[in-house]
């Protein structure tokens, strides 16, 4: 693995670890978001590691690009992923929209299935990269 995918893979672990100790804590927002950023880390470390480098001149990771590459490049073309993590992305993402904009936030039960969503995964990237 090289050192910028293995930068990426070392945040998304904590992220995902930081999302454990909020939802143990009881703080379900802050759990969703860590959860989404893990996933998000994640992602960035796979596609690295596939060759697949950020788009525009800032060479910024954005959220809809990574989203776009990650289902469309590594899972659909190919197949490094199961197809059911086409939709985790992008899922999180609006349960982390609700968490850190939504009034009243969101529930315990949204956390914790945001929490399996990502630890499902992190741990699918962490697995395939070399």
């Amino acid at each position: 693995m090289d050192a910028d995918s293995l930068a990426y893979l070392t945040r998304s672990l904590e992220c995902l670890a930081s999302a454990e100790s909020e939802v143990t804590a009881g703080r379900f927002n802050n759990c969703v978001n860590r959860c989404y950023y893990a996933m998000f880390q994640a992602a960035v470390a796979a596609l690295i590691a596939a060759g697949v480098r950020s788009d525009g001149a800032k060479r910024q990771w954005e959220h809809g690009f990574v989203q776009a590459q990650f289902a469309g490049i590594l899972i659909q073309r190919r197949k490094l992923y199961p197809t059911d993590l086409v939709s985790a992305l992008p899922v999180n993402l609006e349960r982390r929209v609700a968490a850190d904009y939504g009034v009243p936030g969101v529930s315990k039960t949204v956390a914790e299935r945001a929490l399996r969503t990502a630890r499902v995964f992190v741990t699918a990237v962490e697995r395939r990269l070399p």
